[in-house]
């Protein structure tokens, strides 16, 4: 007769051995910004090392697209000369901001990582916005020079901005060339530095800017290293400092921590590659390009695993991938089911986690341990990661108990750009960052409830109804107006509003056009309903979007 173990139990174990005293991903706890808090021991102390350890890659594939292949020495290199040329043609320097503005592609990575070779902030902007938002951007971040793909070029153009355009297309090419060569420039980096900024829907109505530091980032890529040896070590092998043969599809923008943060970073550490697609996301040219150029790994939001539902996925040889993680928005117990039948490659290995932009990473994990256990659930904190329930008074709730989610880790944000009070709002004194978002914890694994009010979630997309609501009560005819979401079968919720105008005063067409020329085309509501009836409030004065539909 045997034993049975406990896979979770097993699970412990493991980390347990690969974290403890001397092994290779020791744990200790170290002051983090004046907070003590758990951090990896033997750490990388800036971003400019993980591109200096990536030369040692050699000619491996790092950057793979339809029509471009990139190696990591080819990368380094690119990098190092347009480092060289910002700060000889453009002046820039440390805690300079660069500006990206450009679809995903190869050139986007070269210029954060040029960036990172100066002590400069790269800034990672929409690539969806409009004119009027990449204004506010431009305005809000200073930056120093602006890289951006051609057609965003075009967008910055009716900006007026005066700031340095350089585009993707010609001048990058241009200045490589130039100032290749040369040694990779290096500029003395602290931890706690900042390290890039993106932005993150606002629920003043305004995009915030999310920095993380450093630390941050170089921690999150050492999660991601932990990861792979956990994998290893449960095929009975010992962690390797060897290559990785995983290659990586890269569906989400760069200008999310997805891709960015969690997938291109830390391939540098492992070196593996990472797989961009062209343009939007069309399910029978992403499964074309996952056959051709054998993927192991895609981290999918929900609404792409549901596109690839509808499609005919046995047209094409996916034997390769091997790992389906499904990020941004909750997937429902429903979509994992269909999932796991329609790929049965990634039976053992389909995962859903929950994060924000402001956690860095993901906070929790649900591993196909959890997902049987509980497939609502989005897994347990992550290593490094410390994970509560609170009350309205800022209290820790017990078990089962509903309560706001906050996250502590030092994969957690420096705080928003120029914005104290906002970042006093969302990370208080011992580095807790409040999440907006309400959930519960039960036996380890947490579950959310409700994401942040009036959040819309489009296809992966945070949408704040008071953004567009701005923009709405701007048009002449309306005297008030909602936005809110709606159910929708692929993209989870669509974006619906209400506005109360005269009677033939206005049409949704002529709103439609309206919002269109001022916010990003996901941001525009789809479903209209035009009233002279006002709209209901409460006692405080705030509409009641839950008495609203369409």
């Amino acid at each position: 007769m045997t034993n049975a173990v406990d896979p979770q139990e097993f699970v412990a174990k493991v980390a347990a051995g690969l974290t403890a005293p001397g092994a290779s991903f020791e744990m200790t706890v170290e002051p983090v910004l004046g907070v003590p808090i758990p951090v990896f021991a033997r750490r990388r102390a800036n971003l400019r090392e993980l591109l200096e350890h990536s030369i040692g890659w050699g000619e491996r594939d790092y950057l793979v697209t339809e029509d471009r292949r990139i190696s990591f020495a080819e990368h380094a290199a690119a990098a190092g000369a347009l480092a060289t040329a910002l700060a000889a043609e453009y002046g820039v320097r440390k805690g300079d901001r660069v500006a990206i503005l450009a679809a995903n592609g190869p050139d986007w990575v070269i210029a954060f990582w040029a960036a990172q070779c100066l002590g400069a902030i790269p800034v990672g902007y929409n690539a969806w916005w409009a004119p009027p938002e990449i204004a506010y951007g431009l305005g809000h971040t200073t930056p120093t020079v602006v890289i951006a793909d051609a057609k965003r070029a075009a967008l910055l153009a009716e900006t007026g901005t005066e700031v340095p355009v350089l585009t993707m297309e010609e001048d990058l090419p241009a200045l490589i060339a130039e100032f290749g060569g040369g040694e990779i420039p290096s500029t003395p980096i602290e931890e706690d530095d900042p390290a890039v900024i993106l932005y993150t829907s606002g629920t003043s109505g305004r995009p915030k800017g999310v920095v993380h530091s450093q630390r941050n980032m170089v921690a999150i890529s050492d999660y991601h290293r932990f990861t792979d040896a956990m994998m290893a070590a449960f095929a009975g092998q010992e962690p390797s400092d060897a290559a990785s043969e995983r290659r990586y599809l890269v569906t989400a923008p760069l200008f999310h921590i997805a891709s960015l943060h969690n997938l291109v970073i830390p391939r540098l550490l492992t070196g593996a590659a990472a797989v961009f697609p062209h343009g939007a996301f069309e399910v029978g040219r992403v499964l074309d390009l996952i056959e051709r150029e054998q993927v192991t790994n895609w981290a999918a939001v929900p609404t792409m695993a549901s596109r690839l539902l509808n499609h005919d996925v046995a047209r094409h040889d996916l034997s390769s991938l091997s790992a389906l993680s499904l990020n941004s928005a909750p997937s429902s117990p429903a979509l994992l089911a269909d999932l796991r039948a329609k790929l049965p490659s990634t039976q053992l290995s389909l995962t859903t986690s929950y994060g924000l932009t402001e956690s860095g990473t993901a906070a929790t994990v649900a591993t196909p341990l959890d997902l049987a256990a509980d497939d609502a659930s989005v897994g347990r904190p992550i290593i490094g990661v410390a994970v509560e329930i609170r009350d309205p008074q800022g209290n820790a709730v017990g078990d089962g108990e509903e309560g706001e989610i906050c996250i502590r880790s030092p994969y957690v944000m420096l705080g928003y750009w120029n914005d104290d009070a906002a970042t006093a709002a969302s990370i208080d004194d011992q580095r807790w960052l409040r999440s907006g978002d309400f959930g519960t914890m039960n036996n380890g694994r947490l579950t959310v409830s409700g994401r942040r009010t009036d959040l819309i979630l489009r296809g992966g997309e945070n949408v704040y109804p008071v953004e567009i609501e701005n923009v709405l009560v701007e048009h002449p005819a309306v005297s008030e107006c909602a936005v809110f979401g709606v159910a929708h079968p692929d993209l989870g919720q669509e974006v619906a509003a209400i506005v109360v105008a005269e009677s033939g005063a206005v049409d949704p067409e002529q709103l439609r056009a309206f919002v269109a020329e001022r916010l990003a085309k996901f941001k525009v509501p789809v479903r209209w309903r035009i009233t002279s009836d006002a709209l209901p409030r409460n006692a405080t004065g705030k509409v009641t979007r839950r008495e609203l539909a369409i």
